[in-house]
C-alpha cells in the first residue's frame, strides 16, 4: 500500500509517540495556543484522530502573553509505563520551565504540572529494564541525563553529560531507546529549518560513552529537491509485529525561494532496524509518498475527515480542533442553541494579548471556509469577522465594523507594521456570510449577496503570511474573532454554520 505525508497536516510539530497494545498515542507542541499539547490516537499510524489535550484547564498553566509563535509549549514527549501515561514538556515563559503531567486516560483530564528544576528544553523520559526512570534534556550544548523519582516528583542523583552531537547547530530533541543490549540516543541537529537532521549514537552503558553512527546523519532532506523539507525532531516506535516507525516534523514549501504557511507538520517514516543501526525512510530521506506492506490493512482505507469540517456550535462540548490564543477569558465566549457568541474586549486583533478569538489550523494549501455572522455593532471601533491569522502582526480579515455610527463590511491586511483597509462597503444586512478561499498564491475574501452569488472583498498574497516572512514555529489559523479596539464591545458577535473544505495543491 501507499500512504501520503504528512499523516497529520497543518501546524502539528514536534511529534512524540508511544504504543499501548494496538493503540498509538501522539503528542504535539502547541506554543501560545490553548488548550496545550495535542493528543491524537491511531490504530494504523496513518489515520489519526485528535482526542484531547494535556493542558485543558486555565488553572494548570499560565501561557506568556506579549509574544507570538515563539513562546509557550515546546516539544513534548509522551511515554507509557505500568498503566500510566506521562507527558514531559517545556513552557517557555517567565516563571515557566520543564514539567511533566500524567493520566491513566489520555483522552481525559491530565494531572496538574509537576515542575522540575532542570535547564534547557525538549525533555524526554526513559524507563530502563531495572525499574529506574530517567530524564534527558537539552543543555548547552550537551544532551544530559538524570534519574527521576516519580513518587517524590523530582530529579535525583548526578547530572551526566551524554553527547553533544556531530557538530551541527542546536543538538536537541533527545530520546533514548534500548535494543539488543544497546542504548541508542537519537537527537536532532542543524536547527528546525532547512538544515534539520537526525543523528544517532549508542552505548552499552546508559551513561556512556556514546559512539556516533558511522552513517550520520541518519535522516535528513537538506540540500535535496524534495517535496518535504526541514525534516527532523523524530521519535521511534515499534509496532506489535516488530516493525519500527518514526514520526517526525517537516514542512511542505512552495515557490522560490521556498516558503511555507501551514507550519511544521507530522510525517510518518518506515524504519529498517534489522541491522546494528536503523535506516530511516528512503536511505535516510523522508518522502511525500511511501509504499510499504508493513502497515495494518486499516491504513489502506481512505480518510477524508481532515479534508472537511462543519460546526454549528450547538454541541455540548467544543470540538478539540478549536484553539484560543493564550489562556482564554471564558467570559468572552458564549454558546447557545443559536451558535457561538463572541464578546469582544477592549483589545484589538493586532495586540499580543487575550482576545475573543477562536481558530482552527489551516491544513491544506487549497481550501474554502465559510461562516455566517450576525453582529449589530453600534459603538465606533467594534468589529467581528473571519481572519486568516499567522500572528498579531501578520493577518488578513473580512469583518463587520462600526465607523461613524454606521455598520461597514471591510477587508483589511496587516503585514508587520503595515496595515491597510483595502475595501469598505455599507452593510445593511443583519446577517452576513463570509467566504475565505486559499491556494498557493493568494487568500481571497468575499461575501454572499441576496441572490446567492459572491461579491469579492479583496485578496492578500500568501507569501506575506509565511514563516519565512513573519512567523517562527507555528502555522496559519483560520479564526473567528471580535474586538472593541479600545472599548469593550456592547454587542456580541454571533457565529453560525462554519464550514471548511480542503484539498492538496498541485505545485
Amino acid at each position: 500500500m501507499k500512504y501520503q505525508n504528512p499523516v497529520i497536516p497543518g501546524f502539528y510539530p514536534d511529534p512524540s509517540i508511544c504504543r499501548v497494545g494496538e493503540d498509538y498515542y501522539l503528542a504535539n507542541s502547541t506554543f501560545e495556543f490553548f488548550p496545550g499539547v495535542v493528543i491524537s490516537h491511531s490504530r494504523d499510524l496513518v489515520h489519526w484522530r485528535q482526542i484531547g489535550h494535556c493542558i485543558s484547564r486555565n488553572s494548570q498553566l499560565k501561557l506568556a502573553e506579549g509574544h507570538m509563535n515563539n513562546t509557550g509549549i515546546f516539544a513534548p514527549t509522551i511515554r507509557y509505563h505500568e498503566g500510566i501515561f506521562y507527558m514531559v514538556v517545556t513552557n517557555v515563559a517567565e516563571g515557566g520551565g520543564n514539567f511533566y503531567m500524567w493520566t491513566k486516560d489520555p483522552a481525559g483530564e491530565w494531572s496538574d504540572p509537576v515542575f522540575l528544576n532542570t535547564p534547557g528544553i525538549d525533555p524526554s523520559f526513559f524507563f530502563d529494564d531495572d525499574g529506574k526512570a530517567y530524564y534527558t534534556g537539552t543543555g548547552s550544548p550537551e544532551i544530559y541525563l538524570r534519574e527521576i523519582d516519580f513518587e517524590k516528583g523530582e530529579l535525583v542523583g548526578e547530572t551526566v553529560k551524554l553527547w553533544a552531537g556531530t557538530g551541527g547547530a542546536y543538538p536537541e530533541g533527545p530520546h533514548i531507546y534500548k535494543k539488543n543490549g544497546w542504548y541508542y540516543l537519537l537527537i536532532s541537529e542543524g536547527g528546525t529549518e532547512r538544515c534539520h537532521m537526525l543523528t544517532m549514537a549508542r552505548s552499552r552503558n546508559l551513561k556512556g560513552p556514546y559512539e556516533p553512527c558511522p552513517d550520520n546523519p541518519v535522516m535528513t532532506n537538506r540540500s535535496l529537491r524534495l517535496a518535504l523539507e526541514s525534516v527532523g525532531h523524530a521519535d521511534l516506535v515499534e509496532d506489535p509485529r516488530g516493525n519500527w516507525w518514526a514520526v517526525c516534523l517537516g514542512t511542505r514549501p512552495f515557490g522560490y525561494p521556498p516558503k511555507h504557511n501551514l507550519g511544521r507538520e507530522t510525517m510518518l517514516v518506515p524504519v529498517d532496524w534489522s541491522g546494528d543501526w536503523p535506516v530511516f525512510g528512503d536511505h535516510g530521506r523522508v518522502l511525500e509518498e511511501f509504499e510499504t506492506d508493513l502497515l495494518p490493512k486499516s491504513a489502506e482505507i481512505p480518510d477524508d475527515s481532515q479534508n472537511s469540517y462543519h460546526d454549528d456550535f450547538t454541541s455540548e462540548k467544543m470540538d478539540p480542533g478549536w484553539n484560543y490564543i493564550y489562556n482564554p477569558d471564558w467570559s468572552l465566549y458564549e454558546r447557545s442553541a443559536k451558535g457561538l457568541c463572541l464578546h469582544g474586549n477592549e483589545k484589538s486583533l493586532k495586540d499580543a494579548s487575550v482576545i475573543a478569538w477562536i481558530g482552527r489550523r489551516q491544513q491544506h494549501h487549497v481550501s474554502v471556509t465559510k461562516v455566517t455572522l450576525e453582529f449589530p455593532c453600534a459603538q465606533d471601533g467594534e468589529e467581528a469577522g473571519l481572519t486568516v491569522f499567522m500572528n498579531n502582526r501578520h493577518h488578513y480579515e473580512a469583518a463587520i465594523v462600526c465607523r461613524g455610527g454606521k455598520r461597514k463590511l471591510i477587508f483589511r491586511r496587516q503585514i508587520g507594521s503595515l496595515e491597510k483597509t483595502e475595501c469598505e462597503l455599507d452593510c445593511g444586512e443583519a446577517q452576513v456570510t463570509l467566504r475565505l478561499e486559499s491556494d498557493l498564491d493568494v487568500y481571497r475574501f468575499s461575501c454572499q449577496k441576496k441572490d446567492g452569488s459572491w461579491e469579492s472583498l479583496g485578496e492578500g498574497e500568501v507569501q506575506y503570511l509565511t514563516t519565512e516572512v513573519g512567523g517562527h514555529f507555528t502555522g496559519n489559523y483560520i479564526a473567528l474573532y471580535s474586538c472593541g479596539n479600545g472599548k469593550q464591545c456592547q454587542a456580541g458577535a454571533l457565529f453560525t454554520d462554519f464550514s471548511y473544505e480542503g484539498k492538496n495543491a498541485e505545485k
